[in-house]
């Protein structure tokens, strides 16, 4: 009898799920991590003359539209003075599949894999259904990832370590010096580093800056999408950027495993890309405006928060009962322990819904922190 592959055995259903099939109907919604504004309009009208025109019935290149792939290239030139080759860019499903990917071609099984806790729940599962050994590494107080706490982790079984910035579920952004060390670490250890930089734009105090600025060798990835930035999750576009070698060990898992990336979702892409930013400046500056409210309302109910300085979450330090007292008032929040098992006494709210649910949701937070207390 054929049993079930044990690295997917390994492997559960997220426990943001299990939070949203919980939740009554009426819940106001601070799980999600969705963008709650609208896809650029040029974007929506690219794709939609690309389909009317007939450009979008056929496969393009498994690695996307040349033009696409120049639209990101010119990117990383313009925004992070890197000089990319088209060649050396695949269009994929969302970054979900990028990051499937870069761990698809880099990690035998047994190899470790080193990653965030609490982070991003698909590095750990991800991690699994490649073979590999996840090693999640605790966060600092200010639930920054530490490199010399990375450094540390890395055995002669690493292959790749993982650093999200901005981070989900944090918020955290990591500073110039902590890339330079995570680029240093990559170069000097010989192992990947996997970059994942979805939130990279939505930035509230200094910049993000990008490991592969300042690596030496090849030994950074990439991974971004227009998800976050252009509030297009739903179109599952995203790309990874490495050196040729590597792309084209990318290329045989995605080549047979997808094909190529959506056509009409490229064409939204590359117009959202090279089209005009004022959404994503909007978009930024409405979520900066809702981060303070939110830190206000949190820090008044008594919770302790390090202050998000990017994505669209916060993570406050929690008494236990809160995240079941909140859920049982109706408003959804994600336990910590979802992201890790150093997420345990924390919660993440996304701040990526109506200012009008938010101060509701922060009254009815203010009434179940009371009530656990």
């Amino acid at each position: 009898m054929t049993e079930f592959a044990t690295r997917v055995e390994e492997v559960s259903i997220s426990g943001i799920r299990e939070v949203f099939e919980a939740a009554s109907e009426d819940a106001i919604n601070l799980g999600i991590g969705q963008p709650d504004f609208p896809t650029p309009a040029h974007a929506r009208r690219a794709a939609i003359e690309a389909i009317e025109a007939g450009r979008t019935d056929a496969y393009t290149s498994n690695k996307g539209t040349p033009q696409l792939r120049e639209a990101i290239a010119a990117k990383y030139d313009r925004e992070y003075g890197l000089e990319i080759d088209p060649a050396d860019v695949i269009a994929t499903a969302g970054g979900s599949e990028a990051l499937h990917l870069a761990l698809e071609a880099h990690v035998d099984p047994g190899e470790e894999v080193i990653f965030p806790d609490p982070g991003f729940v698909s590095y750990d599962a991800l991690t699994r259904i490649a073979g590999g050994t996840p090693t999640p590494v605790s966060l600092r107080d200010d639930l920054t990832l530490d490199p010399a706490a990375v450094e540390d982790a890395i055995t002669d079984e690493t292959a790749a370590f993982v650093v999200n910035s901005p981070a989900n579920p944090t918020g955290a952004v990591q500073s110039e010096a902590d890339m330079r060390e995570f680029a240093r670490i990559a170069d000097e250890h010989d192992v990947l580093c996997l970059s994942d930089e979805v939130y990279e734009h939505i930035v509230f105090e200094g910049e993000h800056r990008s490991p592969m600025e300042f690596a030496e060798t090849d030994n950074v990835v990439v991974v971004s999408a227009c998800s976050k930035t252009y509030s297009m999750t739903g179109w599952r576009l995203g790309w990874v950027v490495a050196s040729n070698r590597r792309i084209e060990r990318m290329l045989r898992v995605h080549q047979y495993g997808q094909a190529c990336a959506s056509a009409p979702a490229q064409f939204a892409a590359e117009a959202a890309l090279t089209g005009p930013q004022e959404p994503v400046a909007e978009m930024v500056e409405a979520f900066e405006t809702r981060r303070d409210v939110v830190l206000d309302g949190l820090e008044d109910a008594g919770l302790e928060v390090p202050t998000p300085q990017g994505a669209f979450y916060a993570m406050p330090n929690v008494p236990d009962g809160w995240c079941d007292a909140v859920l049982e008032r109706d408003v959804i929040v994600v336990p910590g322990e979802a992201f890790g098992a150093h997420g345990a006494g924390y919660a993440r709210l996304s701040y990526a819904t109506g200012m009008e649910d938010l101060k509701t949701a922060l009254e009815i937070i203010d009434d179940a922190t009371r009530a656990v207390r």
